[in-house]
């Protein structure tokens, strides 16, 4: 039973546990943004996001997989304070979306649930997709003793 349900809320988990990670973020800068777009298939469509703070603060990458949409995405504009950062699970039908959201994409009963994220400052990005990882990795000061 347990399996069942952890599975049945994978993506919904996968998404609180990106948006409390990427909550520390606020006051990173985008170091980097890469856009792969295939025009054979959405699954072949990747966002990648690098954040950085500096040697005392992980860095952070988003990647985001399955686009559905990227607006506006200006990869030359690097690096760039980041003012706001959010990512919100979006449920597929018949549940509804946050009004935010309602109008972002047409919804039919085959699109499934989705990740969309959100960085404003300077730089705005605002993608969403049907796969998301956020990886974080040791700060400078941290990956620096020998454990």
């Amino acid at each position: 039973m347990a399996d069942e349900y952890s599975a049945s809320n994978a993506f919904k988990n996968r998404c609180a546990n990106a948006a409390l990670t990427l909550e520390s973020c606020t006051g990173y800068s985008i170091e980097r943004v890469s856009l792969v777009e295939s025009s054979e298939n959405r699954k072949d469509n990747v966002l990648d996001v690098w954040l950085r703070e500096g040697p005392h603060k992980p860095d952070v990458v988003i990647s985001m997989s399955g686009l559905y949409s990227v607006r506006p995405c200006e990869p030359g504009l690097t690096p760039v304070f980041i003012d706001g950062i959010s990512l919100i699970h979006l449920l597929a039908l018949p549940s509804p979306w946050p009004a935010e959201a309602v109008g972002r994409l047409d919804r039919t009963e085959d699109l499934p649930e989705l990740a969309w994220l959100r960085i404003s400052g300077p730089l705005e990005v605002d993608a969403v997709a049907s796969i998301v990882t956020v990886y974080q990795a040791q700060s400078d000061d941290a990956a620096s003793v020998l454990q």
